[in-house]
Formats: C-alpha cells, structure tokens, sequence
C-alpha cells in the first residue's frame, strides 16, 4: 500500500474523533449553513496544517514529547475553550427566515475570515491535538525512515482525507437542518457550550490534579458490579 493510501487510511479514522472542532463544526453548519461550516473546517485544516510543520521542524521541543503536560499551553487553551463555550451555551437558536440567502443560509455579520480564526484555534488550543500529531510524525518518521517524499504523501494523504470528511460533515448538517426549529437550535447550542466549556475546564483542571489517577482511585472504592 502506497504512502499516501496508508494517509488516506489514518484521516478516516479520525473522521470519527469527538472533540470540541468536531461539534463546533456540526452546529456552525447547521445554524450558519454550509458556506460558513466549511470556512470553520478550513480553519481546522489550516491549524493541522501549521502544527505539522511546526512539529516536523522541531516546535516538539519547545511543547515537549507530550504537550499536554505543559501547564501554560493547556490553562491558556482551556479558557480560550471556556469563553468560546459560554458564548455559544448562552446564544439562541435561529431558523432560516426571510434574511436567507437563495442558498437558505442564515445572513451574518460577520465575515467568513472569523470562522476560519474561530476553526482554527479550537483546533490549534486542543493540546491533544497536538499530541496526535506529534506521535504520527514520529512513528511515520521510525517507519519510513529519512523517506521525506514518503512522509510527504502520507501526510498529504492524512490531511485531505480529514478536510474532506470535514466537509461533508458540514453538507450533511447543512441538509438535516430544514428539519431544525429555534428549540432544537438553542438545545444544540446548549450541548455544544457543554462540552467546550467541560473541556476547556478539565484542561485547566488536570494541570493542578491528575485525573486519571483520580479515576482508578473512584473505581478502586466504587469497583463495577
């Protein structure tokens, strides 16, 4: 299998990832439209795109093998994520009216360039990310060795495969939203300031307690039927 099929391979797993982009990206498509979910999903590629080459030219020794264990990086993200998720829990919902484009996209004030800002912080502040992209060059670079054209075509591989998915998250949710009133656009509202602002706090929160040892404690006390 080609490099770049293998790439191909590992974006569509990442197709399926959960995290604040991803329902970031469903909502803006919903109550925006296509138009403005796929400028967040450019956003999105554009950090992916930045941190790879930060991480192939080195920044990995400044954030460190594991850059969720560097406390400033995750405390500042994490209140970038719990502002981003308190302006969105406490926004209502809208429906298409007749401020509708011929497209059926709700107009905005602001300009395209603010989602594709907004796409690609929610992406770049996620130290996780970071994380999964720091551990694909390194395993990519122990496989491939100094194959730098193979790296090259793997990541390609990688990163097309993952915009592409991103935009057709952004089609499907920009379909299903005629089926969308004002309720169930506040309600999505609602969980999407949830788990930005739930993530953004645990990311503050584990540079001072280690959750994960808290968790097996809970269990060790509360062990499952």
């Amino acid at each position: 299998m080609t490099p770049f099929l293998q790439g191909v391979l590992l974006g569509l797993t990442f197709a399926v990832l959960l995290g604040p982009a991803f329902f970031a990206l469903i909502q803006t498509s919903i109550h925006r439209g296509f138009k403005y979910g796929a400028f967040l999903a450019a956003g999105i590629f554009i950090s992916d795109l930045v941190a790879l080459l930060l991480i192939y030219f080195g920044a990995s020794q400044i954030l460190g093998d594991d850059p969720r264990e560097n406390k400033y990086f995750s405390i500042i993200g994490g209140i970038i994520l719990v502002i981003f998720g308190t302006y969105t829990f406490t926004r209502k919902g809208a429906v298409q009216s007749s401020n509708s484009d011929s497209n059926g996209e709700i107009n905005t004030p602001s300009p395209f360039y603010v989602y594709i800002i907004k796409g690609f912080f929610l992406n770049a502040l996620n130290p996780g990310m970071w994380f999964l992209w720091i551990t694909i060059v390194v395993s990519i670079s122990a496989n491939f060795g100094v194959n730098n054209r193979a790296i090259m075509f793997f990541l390609l591989g990688t990163l097309t495969t993952i915009f592409a998915t991103d935009i057709a998250k952004c089609f499907v949710s920009n379909q299903i939203k005629r089926f969308v009133n004002a309720n169930v656009m506040t309600l999505m509202n609602r969980i999407v300031g949830i788990v930005l602002i739930g993530f953004g706090t645990y990311l503050v929160i584990n540079v001072y307690v280690d959750m994960e040892r808290l968790l097996y404690f809970y269990k060790d006390i509360f062990p499952p039927d």
